[in-house]
């Protein structure tokens, strides 16, 4: 079964950076379209950005664009939240998703989600 493992997640001050990765330990999701999530404390969860399986195409919330880029190396089942200028308001427990088709930026789309890496950002 799929089994997705974040890592990066850390805690920085605000403007820093910090780069997020999303492993596939148990299948190759080279034709599957992927995603970031995050959710923070009282808040619901949101979409951040998603990637197409070819990475051609990319999505990205109006809060972190700009600041954040997705990408992915299919041969090694990863893929990468690159997040620059952060912000205290990007603090959020992020996740990564596998989707079964349909839109980047809904829920819905997506079917199996990793277990999520704490970020924390500093004022």
């Amino acid at each position: 079964q799929v089994q997705l493992v974040e890592s990066g997640g850390g805690l920085v001050q605000a403007g820093g950076s910090l780069r997020l990765s999303c492993v596939d330990s148990g299948r190759t999701f080279s034709y599957q379209n992927m995603g970031w999530f995050r959710q923070a404390p009282g808040k619901e969860r949101e979409f951040v950005s998603g990637i197409i399986w070819n990475g051609l195409g990319t999505k990205y919330a109006d809060s972190v664009k700009g600041r954040f880029t997705i990408s992915r190396d299919n041969a090694k089942n990863t893929v990468f939240l690159q997040m620059n200028n952060l912000k205290p308001e990007d603090t959020a427990v992020y996740t990564c998703a596998v989707s079964g088709g349909g839109g980047l930026e809904l829920e819905r789309s997506y079917h199996y989600w990793g277990q999520g890496t704490q970020v924390i950002v500093s004022s």
